[in-house]
């Protein structure tokens, strides 16, 4: 269904580049992956083509950042992602694909204007470490974001940038995070249907340029300027949020959206 040289060529480019976050930056980027495959397939289709991609990307990063992460920050994201995960789930299962085009537009939109705000000092950076509590609440919506798109970087960068940890404090806490949100999120992906035999055939085809992207990521940690890396990732995000929303306005009507959120097994 997805094997032709077009769509090969755009979910492998995507591929890499959401290895190199995870890989290198703190995976605050990588979702711009999934984004980028629902601007051509399904929302549902995107999610469950890059989940077990994102699984062998985390896997891929644990060693090089094995025990660098921060514990008690790790625990309270992953503990309080579980309700978040769960309630994406329960989302997911009673809206339409549209709404989740939109959503993950609105999410990339939103990301790149808020690191604007910041950037022209509209909005100050958090000074003082943000208290566990709203850790768990941050959390929470980390593992909803990371449902419905994969985007949980952002509301967990929020939390841990606010207790000022060195970059590889930073890199690693997230590639320790994600990897068990991740493994959270398989469970309600396969009684929903988001898994095929299509897309998990496709996974095969992309896991090479997936650990190609980390491998890249991880040197790149240590090499290439953060700076630049994310002005690209936030030129990037718009364009991709953009199309998502401008989709909703040129797709045709569908007769069954329930349906069409679901990735063909044909």
């Amino acid at each position: 269904m997805y094997l032709n040289f077009e769509f090969i060529l755009i979910a492998a480019s995507a591929t890499v580049f959401a290895g190199i976050s995870k890989g290198g930056f703190g995976s605050g980027a990588a979702f711009a992956s999934a984004a980028i495959l629902a601007t051509i397939i399904e929302p549902g289709s995107a999610i469950g083509i890059m989940l077990p991609l994102l699984i062998l990307m985390d896997l891929g990063s644990l060693r090089p950042y094995w025990k660098k992460w921060m514990p008690r920050e790790s625990w309270i994201l992953i503990l309080g992602s579980i309700p978040g995960v769960i309630l994406g789930a329960v989302l997911y299962s009673n809206v339409s694909a549209d709404f989740f085009r939109i959503l993950i537009g609105i999410i990339c939109l939103a990301f790149v204007f808020w690191q604007a705000l910041q950037k022209w000092n509209i909005i100050q950076k958090s000074i003082r470490p943000i208290r566990n509590f709203y850790g768990i609440l941050l959390g929470c919506f980390a593992g909803f974001t990371s449902f419905i798109s994969h985007a949980g970087g952002p509301p967990a960068a929020i939390y841990l940038l606010s207790k000022n940890p060195t970059k590889t404090e930073y890199q690693a806490t997230t590639v320790i995070v994600f990897w068990a949100v991740n493994l959270a999120k398989a469970i309600p992906y396969t009684f929903l249907g988001l898994f095929t035999l299509d897309t998990l055939l496709l996974d095969l085809v992309l896991s090479p340029f997936a650990l190609l992207g980390v491998w890249i990521g991880v040197k790149a940690h240590y090499m290439i300027s953060e700076k630049l890396f994310f002005a690209f990732t936030y030129i990037l995000l718009t364009l991709t949020g953009l199309r998502l929303i401008c989709l909703l306005y040129t797709s045709p009507s569908p007769r069954d959206k329930r349906q069409s959120r679901m990735p063909s097994s044909a």
